[in-house]
């Protein structure tokens, strides 16, 4: 074997250390442990299973459904016959679900339940490549011959001998592929972005070490496994490092998962940090007297040692006397409610997080380090780590990563987490790989610690009729740090100044509805809503931006942005194009009001 890929890694675990815990799961209602020894077993069987479907080298296999075992061993097996595993987010359509299997050509589909066999079942006539389905253990059997349950599919490959298999692991190369992560198409049909071994192998190394992962640490696995952010986190670094992954099937109960689990490493991408910002927020408002006091006095002594830390430091004399009291009266309180109590170190990414909300959680003793990447480079490029953090800026590139500034300031790097290209896309290769240089699309600037900050993305620059250029990332994210702001999507493409379309925060919008005796449902159309977000914007948006780049009007939206309604990928990110197109009824009808602030 000329080449250690994760599934060395995992037989050398399941030989090492064959009786510890590897994972578990509730999806038969309660925990349910696996071993090391078991799993490497089960990914044995999935690989055999496979072959005798006929994948072997360079043939795909798909992956639809929420996060469950049987979705890792899917991507492992068939990576252990020289195979792909592409996954599919579970809130795909069928025509989405369609477009990816076609497009990969795959054989074979695993998918969670029904309802996900339904979306196969409806389009199986137009992916010609399709045999077979595999339904995830226990789900309902469909009446369909080309269709497998999760049992009888493992056990069909019972006759071919180990050794076949192990031959087919050592045959493995570097720059094989072993997963295509299909980008959520914030502006047409995803892509398929080629991982190889090498990929995979040398990003969990470095992450693991970075990020000072450690056998036995807990993670929560929740966010889709078709990102490669959680493939990276219950995957390969898991396996590389010995990390014990805990399935979260039930993506909306992530809360309770937290209660039950409580991780050591935590990934969330904005949107969890910002409920998170929420409910602590409204639950601090609440306190009253003394307990107000305490919180406020203890967010100051939280804002100081927080600093200090970031900074590389560590808070001594009376400031390290102060914050055991402020951990002891409030922090830890807080850390355990939240199910956060035995975490080392807390994760933001996929998109920018908001400025006030990091340093909110700063204050109460939770670090969040912001980390900054692609599909195209397996996940990570930079990163904020405990010690060297600086609110608001992606952190230093990560070990390993050469990051330069283009001539426009585009974000280029290079190391050996860049991709090799586009599956069947050479147009979209060539447009972001040149000699070995990812070029990322995005704006940044880099400080004088070497701090990488982005300002924008190429290609959501806003060029107003008199000829501004302006990236709307920043001005976006001060309106939703606002309290009442769910998301906030800026425009002004060939018009004269910028205006927005802003959605609710849920518990928020019910706070303010009951405080000023309004219907939450007709919130939208409140005059005192309006006069609020028209104080807000002028006071704590408009002040920190140019002129040219202030939001001069609104329109407040009757829901919030979801995937199943279509503004948002299913990591959660703003599909711009698709918002302007939905809305421009509501956008023409902002800019017939004139400008309001």
């Amino acid at each position: 074997m000329a080449f250690e890929t994760i599934l060395h890694r995992l037989d050398n675990r399941a030989s090492s250390n064959p009786n510890g815990v590897a994972y578990r799961d509730k999806v038969t209602g309660s925990w349910r442990e696996t071993t090391w020894a078991e799993y490497n077993e089960l990914v044995g069987k999935t690989s055999k299973a496979l072959m005798k479907m006929g994948v072997g080298d360079g043939d795909v296999v798909s992956i639809l459904g929420n996060n469950r075992p049987e979705w890792t061993l899917m991507l492992l097996g068939a990576m252990g016959v020289g195979g792909v595993g592409a996954g599919i987010y579970a809130s795909n359509s069928p025509e989405e679900v369609s477009y990816i299997v076609n497009h990969s050509e795959s054989k074979v589909i695993i998918v969670e339940d029904m309802g996900q066999y339904e979306k196969v079942k409806a389009e199986w006539h137009k992916t010609p490549s399709l045999a077979n389905v595999v339904m995830m253990e226990g789900a309902e059997q469909p009446d369909d011959d080309r269709v497998l349950s999760w049992e009888d599919f493992l056990a069909s490959g019972a006759d071919i001998d180990d050794d076949v298999i192990t031959s087919a692991r050592d045959a493995l190369r570097a720059d094989q592929n072993g997963s295509f992560i299909y980008t959520s198409g914030t502006t047409g049909p995803p892509k398929a972005v080629m991982l190889t071994h090498e990929n995979l192998s040398w990003t969990a190394d470095m992450l693991a070490n970075a990020a000072d992962i450690q056998a036995g640490d807990e993670v929560l696995s929740y966010l889709p496994l078709s990102h490669i952010a959680e493939q990276d986190n219950s995957v390969h670094i898991a396996i590389t490092v010995g990390s014990v992954v805990n399935y979260c099937h039930e993506g909306l109960k992530v809360a309770d998962y937290l209660q039950e689990v409580r991780p050591m490493v935590f990934f969330g991408v904005p949107r969890v940090w910002e409920r998170f910002y929420a409910g602590v927020g409204a639950r601090m408002a609440e306190a009253e007297g003394a307990k107000a006091k305490i919180a406020s006095w203890a967010r100051g002594v939280g804002s100081k040692a927080t600093a200090e830390r970031n900074a590389g430091g560590e808070p001594g004399g009376l400031l390290a006397v102060q914050e055991k009291i402020a951990d002891k009266l409030v922090f830890s309180k807080l850390r355990e409610a939240l199910g956060l109590d035995r975490c080392k170190i807390f994760i933001s990414g996929a998109a920018p997080a908001s400025v006030e909300i990091l340093e909110f959680m700063g204050s109460l003793g939770i670090t969040i380090c912001e980390i900054y990447g692609q599909s195209e480079g397996t996940g990570p490029t930079s990163s904020n780590l405990p010690g060297a953090v600086k609110f608001g800026s992606v952190g230093k590139p990560l070990p390993g990563i050469e990051v330069k500034l283009g001539p426009d300031d585009e974000i280029i790097f290079r190391g050996k987490n860049v991709f090799p290209g586009c599956f069947k896309d050479q147009a979209a290769t060539d447009e972001c790989l040149e000699d070995g240089w990812l070029h990322s699309g995005d704006l940044g600037s880099i400080d004088e610690d070497g701090y990488l900050w982005i300002t924008g993305r190429k290609k959501d620059i806003i060029i107003t009729s008199g000829g501004k250029n302006i990236a709307p990332k920043n001005i976006e994210g001060a309106l939703t740090s606002l309290e009442l702001v769910g998301h906030a999507v800026c425009i002004g493409e060939q018009q004269r100044y910028l205006t927005a379309l802003i959605t609710l925060e849920p518990e928020a919008a019910k706070r303010f509805a009951e405080a000023n005796n309004e219907d939450v449902s007709n919130l939208h159309t409140s005059e005192a809503l309006r006069a609020h977000f028209e104080a807000e914007i002028a006071a704590k948006v408009n002040n920190q931006f140019a002129r040219v780049e202030h939001v001069r009007n609104f329109r407040i939206l009757p829901h919030e942005f979801t995937v199943e309604s279509g503004e948002l990928t299913p990591t959660f990110k703003i599909k711009r194009a698709v918002v302007n197109e939905m809305y421009s009824a509501e956008i023409a009808k902002v800019y017939d009001m004139g400008q309001a602030i």
